[in-house]
């Protein structure tokens, strides 16, 4: 749920800011990829702090090195923020953002079913997680 928070808090704070004459954030397109930029770069440090222990816990148990894989999607993460910035990456970075969304989800129900918990707190329940990642994977082309 906090990552929604980010997303969405972000946002209206980008067109507020728009709101006050800075022309950067004068759209809700431009605010709204600010927004998913912020969310990734949120949910990328996660995978280098001291919350990468759970991380590595959702990762289901059939594949190989957790945690290295969640290295990776961490800097996928990061790499995909920085992608949406610049225009002549942003396309391929929308398409790559919603690949790894597409890939995570599966992680993401296994942890579910397994009842994982992140900061003593069970994962997000299917229910939710599944159009969560489908609103992330909307929300990336919609800001492509």
């Amino acid at each position: 749920m906090q990552v929604l928070a980010v997303l969405f808090g972000s946002l209206v704070l980008y067109r507020a800011v728009g709101a006050a004459g800075v022309s950067l954030f004068s759209s809700w397109v431009v605010s709204a990829r600010f927004a998913l930029v912020t969310m990734f770069l949120f949910t990328a440090v996660s995978h280098f702090a001291p919350m990468r222990k759970d991380l590595i816990a959702m990762v289901p148990p059939s594949l190989p090195r957790p945690d290295l894989l969640v290295f990776a999607t961490g800097v996928l993460e990061l790499a995909g923020a920085a992608g949406l910035l610049f225009d002549t990456t942003r396309f391929w970075a929308a398409c790559g953002l919603i690949l790894l969304m597409a890939a995570m989800l599966p992680a993401n129900v296994s942890a579910a079913h397994r009842e994982i918990e992140i900061r003593g707190r069970r994962v997000t329940p299917i229910w939710l997680r599944v159009p969560m990642q489908a609103l992330f994977m909307v929300w990336a082309w919609y800001v492509r």
